[in-house]
This record gives structure tokens, C-alpha cells and sequence, in this order.
């Protein structure tokens, strides 16, 4: 197991490698200019200043080079004045927004942590709710519980973020008054009352990402419980005499969860796509915001980190699941 881990590791660095090439190739091939939004007062000479100030004067090569250096946070001054035998400043070396006019990586380091208090307590949620409710719905297949989690699943795949957002903020906001309609990104948790403040303020955009993840997987985590509740060795296990629990909860679930698995892992960077929507209805300030407004304005360097770290998520949580096979299920074997 260690050995296969290591070897996907190594191989997902050309490919993540790869990745960036063809994503900053086919931003920087995409119509649009920064300069576009400079007042046509601006002399020429002072937008060709603001150009370079940008990196637009340099070559595609250093650009895509600089642009790799900044994300992964290294300055390798040496490198870069061997590889291109050319001389960058310290400051160099720093992609800078073109809508914000700071460092792109400084920008997403501090919208993150709102994107996982939101994003992440919200997939644990789901995932912790849609669980039973899989398990328990194929083993009363066709019960009224069954029948209640399909339509709540319906629901879930059929309603979109931006139309559940602005209900529960019309119910429970407007009307009831009972959680803020926006989300505080100011907020600052240093007591037990200010972590109640916290707590309410999640409410409402977790339920609604809560919803849909509890949809998908719950239908998943059914499925393949029914696939597997009619096999044969479910049978010779409860003519063994073992009990009902045993038989659904410890072999039923560890062969059904195999395949749920590659859903709850890969579902992760979904997720993180999916909070853009939910991000924007409530105002929190998080990457899937700045993803939005990047894009609305224009900044390619903010696009290109965003959609990178999304790739480097799929890569990554693709890893997970190939592992996590391995140790449930004895007999799948990488070396």
C-alpha cells in the first residue's frame, strides 16, 4: 500500500504539471485586456507602465513560470535566473491580482478558512445524515421511511442552490427571524457567545449544501446496499446464526461502502464548486466568491490559482479513494 501511494504521488506531479499548462494556456488564449477598465483619461504611456507593473510585458514562459512559483509559495531566485538567464527582484516573483493589485495566494489563504467553515461542516453533515438513511432504506425497501427519503432525495437533486438559498433565508431570516440572512465574515470566534454567533450564522447556508450532499450520497449508499443484500453470502452468514446487525452493519455495509466511496471522495471538489452558488447567496467571503468575481472582472491570475487548486482537489481526493479501497476490501491488492 505504501509503495502504490508514493508511486501515484509521483505521478500525480506531471499531472498536475500538465494541468496548469493547458489551464493557463486557455485563460491566457481567452478575449479580454485589464487595461480594458482604465479610463480612457489614462495616457498611453501610463497604461503601458501599469501593463508591466502587471507582467503583461513578459514573455508566456516566465508568466507561466512565475505563475507555478507563486502558487506553490517558493522564491527560487537561482532557478529562474539559470533556467531564462534573466535577473527577477524578490517582488518579482509575486503574481498579482489585476482586480485587487495583491498577491493572488494571499488572497485565497485568507478566503479559505470561510469556504471550510461552510463547505466542510456541510459535507460532514451530509455525509453523517445520508449514511442511515441509505442503510436504513434498503433494508426497509419500499417502507414509509423509504418512500420519504426517495422524495426527500428528489428534492435535493431537483431544487438548485440559488432557489433553496433564498427560501430558507425567506422563512427563517425574513419571517421567523431566527438566523441572519448574510453571512459575517468579520466575525471573530473568542468566546462561547461568539461561537453561537457562529453557529447561527451557518445554519442556513450548511442546510442548503447539506441537502444536496445528502441527496446524492443517500441514494448511492441505497443502491448499493440492495445490491448486496441479495447475495449469497448474506445468506450462508445468517445461516451461520449470526445476527441481523452483524450480517447488514459489519459485512452488508463494509462491501457496500466500496463504491460509495469513490462518490463521498470525488464528490469533495464538487462540493467546493457547488458553494459558489450557495457562497454568493448568503455574501460569504470565500473562494468560491472570489472565484465569481474574478471572473466578472476579468483577473485571470485569480481564475487560473482557483481553477488549479480545484484540479489539485480532484487529484488528490481521486488518491484517497484508490487507498481507501484497499483497506475495505482484503482482497484488492496494489503491489
Amino acid at each position: 500500500m505504501l509503495t502504490y501511494t508514493t508511486r501515484r504521488l509521483v505521478l500525480a506531479v506531471p499531472t498536475l504539471l500538465f494541468i496548469s499548462l493547458i489551464l493557463f494556456l486557455l485563460l491566457e488564449l481567452a478575449p479580454g485586456d485589464p487595461m480594458a477598465q482604465v479610463p480612457l483619461t489614462v495616457p498611453p504611456d501610463v497604461k503601458q507602465k501599469m501593463r508591466e507593473a502587471l507582467g503583461l510585458g513578459e514573455p508566456m514562459p516566465i508568466r507561466y513560470w512565475k505563475w507555478l512559483v507563486q502558487f506553490f509559495w517558493i522564491e527560487p531566485q537561482v532557478l529562474v535566473d539559470w533556467i531564462f538567464g534573466t535577473h527577477f527582484s524578490e517582488g518579482d516573483l509575486r503574481v498579482i491580482s489585476w482586480q485587487t493589485r495583491s498577491p493572488v495566494m494571499d488572497l485565497v489563504v485568507q478566503r479559505i478558512p470561510q469556504t471550510l467553515w461552510v463547505v466542510g461542516t456541510a459535507y460532514v453533515v451530509g455525509v453523517l445524515i445520508a449514511l442511515p438513511i441509505g442503510i436504513y432504506s434498503a433494508y426497509k425497501q419500499y417502507s414509509f421511511f423509504d418512500q420519504a427519503g426517495t422524495f426527500v432525495s428528489m428534492v435535493g437533486f431537483s431544487v438548485p442552490p440559488f432557489f433553496s438559498g433564498v427560501l430558507v433565508i425567506v422563512i427563517f431570516a425574513v419571517h421567523l427571524g431566527w438566523f441572519p440572512s448574510i453571512y459575517d465574515t468579520t466575525h471573530v470566534v473568542d468566546s462561547w457567545d461568539s461561537f453561537v454567533v457562529q453557529l447561527k450564522q451557518m445554519i442556513m447556508p450548511v442546510m442548503v449544501l447539506a441537502l444536496q450532499i445528502t441527496a446524492q450520497i443517500s441514494r448511492y449508499m441505497r443502491a448499493s446496499m440492495l445490491d448486496n443484500l441479495n447475495q449469497d453470502y448474506v445468506r450462508t452468514a445468517r445461516a451461520k446464526g449470526l445476527t441481523e446487525y452483524t450480517v447488514v452493519m459489519v459485512h452488508v455495509l463494509r462491501n457496500s461502502m466500496i463504491p460509495v466511496v469513490t462518490v463521498i471522495a470525488l464528490a469533495v471538489p464538487a462540493v467546493f464548486g457547488g458553494a459558489i452558488i450557495t457562497e454568493q447567496v448568503f455574501k460569504v467571503n470565500g473562494i468560491g466568491q472570489m472565484l465569481i468575481v474574478a471572473i466578472q472582472a476579468n483577473d485571470l491570475p485569480t481564475v487560473q490559482t482557483l481553477t488549479f487548486i480545484f484540479a489539485i482537489l480532484i487529484v488528490l481526493f481521486n488518491l484517497i479513494a484508490d487507498v481507501l479501497y484497499g483497506l475495505l476490501d482484503p482482497r484488492i491488492r496494489y503491489d
